[in-house]
């Protein structure tokens, strides 16, 4: 068995295994794909040196992107693995390669804190490489947090030596935080959702471009192994109709928004699995003694198929995902089994930013994920519209 690791951190579960004489493996490929330049095959069996290196040859050039070439010969460690260097190929944004950006995080919740160690421990030999950060903004007295050091709104946005900003603080202040560091010339990456209203991302996004800025918008919903895989096993089937039904428990909606746009991770699958969709319907039933609320809203596609999204929250509501996507071939009812991933989902993200930080994102891309990012929103306020409407009442 030959167990794949990139320089300076061990991708667990990631096999390459003999079968029939030919090696297959996801283990290069992923490795490649998250921005790690450097891979390390350990050899357990004493394959033969040039079948691997045509093996790993033919992994990397088979990555999406297409864009990273075998750059040294594959050499034999002191430990008897096998070492083999895997380069970018030059791109636009190849004069940038050896460009730091200063980096601060603004709010330290759970995703600031996670943000916060995956600056301060970046992936080996990875895009994140390239960002240094210079401390964290929050409205508790911290002092230092894992040696990174507090410091104040003010000084983050005055900083030369600050280029970009991690926003990681409550739904509500978002708009207002992009708002600041964009105005101060700053990148930003921010989590989802960027605003509570559709205006105002477009009127975000706009700024952004207007001062040549990357905005980021994080949507690991999209990077988990498990989406993934759903998404190969959708890929290319004919759908019938389709339900999407997420659970979880009670949100401060003054603080996170109504829940077509806390639940946005939900609406971006939706959209990133079927394409366009246009709301034919949304009601929304709420027991405030109970803290309960169901929104549930009806979609139909470009080819008039009907798509249902539920979203339940409760008290001791379990975080959990139904689907239920009928399709001409048959149904899907349960998640494909999706091995473990080797990079955290924060650290992808991350790497994602850095990338375009650097220029290594192609227009294309960047234009795509714009276009689903802003119609997201748009359908969230559509569907908050239809839930917002006074009943009629006949006589």
């Amino acid at each position: 068995m030959l167990m794949m690791e990139a320089e300076g951190f061990i991708s667990h579960g990631m096999e390459l295994q003999a079968v029939e004489s030919k090696l297959t493996v996801t283990g290069v490929r992923a490795a490649v794909d998250s921005g790690v330049s450097r891979v390390k095959l350990q050899n357990e069996e004493g394959s033969r040196l040039p079948h691997l290196l045509h093996f790993v040859e033919a992994e990397v050039s088979s990555s999406p992107e297409k864009k990273a070439v075998l750059g040294n010969k594959m050499t034999v460690g002191a430990s008897g693995e096998f070492v083999c260097c895997v380069t970018p190929s030059p791109t636009k944004g190849s004069s940038q390669i050896n460009k730091m950006f200063g980096t601060v995080v603004v709010g330290v919740g759970i995703a600031g804190l996670a943000r916060i160690r995956d600056l301060m421990n970046p992936m080996p030999s990875s895009p994140s490489e390239h960002l240094k950060l210079f401390g964290f903004v929050s409205r508790r007295s911290f002092g230092n947090i894992n040696e990174a050091k507090q410091i104040s709104l003010e000084d983050a946005l005055r900083s030369k030596e600050i280029h970009a900003a991690f926003i990681s603080t409550e739904n509500r202040s978002h708009e207002e935080t992009i708002r600041m560091f964009l105005e101060a010339g700053k990148h930003v990456l921010v989590e989802y959702p960027m605003a509570l209203s559709a205006k105002a991302a477009h009127e975000l996004w706009e700024m952004a471009e207007q001062k040549d800025k990357v905005l980021h918008v994080e949507h690991i919903e999209l990077l988990t192994e498990e989406y993934k895989q759903l998404k190969k096993e959708v890929s290319g089937k004919d759908l019938v109709k389709g339900t999407l039904h997420f659970t979880g428990s009670v949100l401060d909606e003054s603080k996170t928004g109504f829940p077509a746009f806390s639940g946005i991770a939900r609406l971006t699958w939706l959209i990133d699995l079927f394409g366009d969709l246009t709301v034919t319907s949304a009601t929304r039933e709420k027991q405030k003694d109970k803290s309960y609320s169901r929104m549930t809203v009806h979609f139909q596609t470009a080819n008039k198929k009907p798509l249902t999204w539920i979203e339940e929250r409760g008290p001791g509501m379990r975080r959990e995902k139904k689907i239920n996507f009928c399709f001409t071939s048959g149904c899907l009812e349960n998640f494909p089994q999706a091995p473990r991933s080797a990079v955290g989902l924060f650290m992808q993200d991350q790497n994602l930013f850095a990338k375009k930080l650097l220029g290594q994102v192609s227009k294309e891309e960047l234009a795509a994920e714009k276009w689903r990012i802003l119609r997201c929103l748009d359908l969230a306020e559509v569907i908050q519209q239809h839930c917002e409407q006074p009943e009629k009442i006949y006589s």
